[in-house]
């Protein structure tokens, strides 16, 4: 039966690549992180340039993570954020 359902086409198209499953799920992952990132530094009112020199990067950086292009360890860059911000992170495992 066909489909015009672009998610139903889309699963059926990686269902079988688990590379690129691998990579789908990498960006979800830095998306939400990046997510996180800005709606701290938005809350605290502090911009990407004050808290790159804080944590000691580039704003760069700062920028590619809460736009979800960030290439290295995104969970890295939370950790430092949320230390600067005295919070924590908490990490879940959610049923699918």
């Amino acid at each position: 039966m066909k489909t015009t359902d672009g998610i139903t086409i889309i699963n059926s198209l990686i269902n079988d690549d688990a590379d690129l499953q691998q990579m789908i799920t990498e960006s979800y992952i830095n998306a939400e992180i990046g997510q996180l990132i800005y709606d701290t530094r938005i809350k605290e009112k502090v911009t990407a340039k004050e808290l790159a020199d804080i944590i000691g990067i580039q704003e760069s950086v700062i920028l590619d993570l809460e736009e979800g292009d960030y290439e290295g360890n995104a969970l890295i860059i939370l950790e430092k954020v949320a230390k600067v911000f005295q919070q924590r992170i908490q990490v879940q495992l959610i049923s699918v």
